[in-house]
């Protein structure tokens, strides 16, 4: 299969990303691997972070994780982690406050935005890309999955491999780094390699393993 590749546009530093998760570790689940090769393998100017909702407790979580899974950055890299206090749950209640913060972030400028899944069931992650669409309309948006209870998993088309040594640092970090989520029936290690082993079978992927995305416009 052709592989296609992340470039920069032509005269830039390297890629900007934007990186939306609603809560606290979505951004690591559903894109952690792939943010570990960007940053190792590719020019990146700047990294943004925002987690939309969080508890004191979660967004001190939230802000070890990211700067975590940005370490391997160079160190000129221009970074923004922002961790919001809006209510798990209740993100469509202030659907005017979440635009607002959108609007924000149109000065990033960003090349790649990493957003959650159109048809997630959660009712958080689809606000959430919904206004991505809304506000980034003519940006590469890659939405991210999440594997939950709801069982809404769907049939992604854009794959990236995951050596073995990535995802195996992906897990790692997430286990470590989100303490308040052991006592979950889901979250572990046996979940956080099983669904890059499904995408990986599907990609048919060398290594095994792969994170997978849905996106809705691409230009070649």
């Amino acid at each position: 299969m052709l592989k296609l590749g992340l470039i920069p546009q032509a005269g830039s530093a390297g890629l900007r990303i934007l990186c939306l998760g609603a809560h606290a570790d979505d951004i690591e689940i559903g894109a952690g691997g792939t943010l570990l090769r960007l940053l190792a393998e590719q020019p990146v100017a700047a990294v943004g972070w925002v987690v939309f909702s969080s508890t004191p407790e979660r967004a001190r979580e939230a802000e070890a994780s990211a700067q975590a899974f940005l370490a391997a950055a160079p160190p000129a890299l221009g970074q923004s982690v922002r961790v919001l206090a809006f209510t798990d749950g209740r993100l469509p209640q202030a659907t005017a406050e979440v635009k607002a913060e959108f609007e924000q972030l149109k000065d990033f400028a960003p090349d790649l935005v990493f957003t959650h899944y159109r048809h997630d069931l959660h009712q958080d992650h689809r606000l959430l890309s919904d206004l991505t669409w809304n506000t980034f309309r003519s940006h590469l948006v890659l939405e991210y999955e999440i594997p939950k209870y709801d069982g809404d998993l769907g049939n992604p088309a854009f794959f990236v491999e995951l050596p073995a040594a990535v995802l195996d640092q992906k897990v790692e970090l997430l286990l470590k780094h989100f303490p308040s989520q052991r006592g979950k029936h889901w979250f572990d290690a046996e979940t956080f390699r099983a669904l890059p082993r499904l995408r990986g079978m599907q990609a048919a992927c060398a290594g095994r393993y792969a994170e997978a995305f849905y996106t809705r416009k691409l230009v070649l």
